[in-house]
């Protein structure tokens, strides 16, 4: 196996497991620049996978091979909708951020497993017909080296994630709505005292999260599992969430922690292929993505600035 040969399997199983959480960790930017914690991204990401799946299984023969990629779209708006009792719990009922974000990553599990249940008649689904696969770009694909690095057996969903990342910081800080987004996570009562309406702020954060973590999870059910249980994601929005915050709430650090982590975790799949890493045990490549969270969280999170009013329930005319 020649070193490009090596060189594209490492890039190419990069790019096809980050995308989930550059997807997912784009949603958390969202809500956590507007000062809203969001740990329901893991229950976000799942309840997308579940959408997904269940949609491109139940419409596949109506559907056919567009079936996975209308499902993204009905698991972005589903998972919108379902953030917003985040966002009624944590903003109007100003409950803490942590423990609702908790409540609903339970919540999410407890019904995506009892809706298959009761659809399927068993604790996961069957296979999908119909999957979001691995594509060469043509043209690009032709190119010399870079070709095979990068525009060769990946899913276009890898391709949308990146340039999402370029969009969000776009919106983030070159528009007059990422200029309020950032000030009601910033200085919650300056911006109120600007004009800017808080709460609808926040609340429109969230649902934009949640749409983001659902499009995360269901784009990781369609192009990598390729079936539905309760384990489906394990972890991935976690995962997403250190890439946010390895990522310093930045669009593009993000993207660069969720190649890392992405990185990591295609070790797990790729590593026995891979000449120096043959003898690994493989329950060691697949913990890494798990180890190196770690240390760069324990790393790097002290040197980050978080939102200033991130956590903190906003309360009208109370300072």
């Amino acid at each position: 196996m020649s070193f490009l040969d090596v060189l594209a399997i490492i890039i190419q199983g990069t790019l096809y497991t980050a995308a989930p959480l550059i997807f997912t960790a784009l949603g958390g930017i969202f809500s956590e620049r507007s000062g809203v914690v969001n740990i329901a991204l893991e229950g976000l990401m799942l309840f997308g996978a579940f959408i997904g799946i269940v949609t491109t299984l139940l419409m596949g023969d109506t559907w056919g091979a567009a079936a996975p990629w209308i499902s993204l779209v009905i698991a972005a708006i589903g998972c919108g909708l379902f953030a917003l009792l985040h966002a009624v719990a944590s903003i109007t009922f100003k409950a803490d951020q942590v423990v609702s974000g908790v409540a609903i990553n339970f919540l999410s599990l407890g019904l995506t497993v009892f809706a298959i249940k009761k659809i399927f008649g068993k604790g996961q689904t069957d296979v999908i017909q119909y999957r979001i696969d691995k594509i060469d770009i043509p043209g690009l694909s032709d190119i010399p080296v870079l070709g095979k690095l990068f525009f060769t057996s990946i899913p276009l969903t890898s391709y949308i994630a990146i340039a999402l990342v370029f969009v969000v910081w776009y919106i983030i800080y070159k528009t007059p709505f990422g200029l309020r987004l950032r000030a009601v996570g910033e200085h919650p009562m300056a911006a109120d005292t600007m004009g800017i309406n808080v709460y609808k702020m926040r609340y429109t954060a969230v649902a934009i999260s949640g749409m983001f973590a659902g499009l995360g999870g269901a784009v990781f059910a369609t192009s990598i599992s390729n079936n539905f249980s309760g384990g489906t994601i394990a972890g991935q929005g976690f995962l997403a969430l250190a890439a946010m915050i390895f990522g310093k709430w930045h669009p593009i650090g993000a993207l660069g922690a969720a190649l890392f982590f992405g990185f990591a975790q295609s070790l797990g799949v790729t590593g026995g292929t891979l000449p120096l890493l043959q003898n690994i045990p493989p329950v060691i490549l697949i913990i890494l993505p798990y180890v190196l969270t770690i240390f760069a969280l324990v790393g790097f999170v002290g040197r980050s600035e978080a939102p200033k009013a991130l956590g903190t329930p906003y309360e009208k005319g109370k300072r």
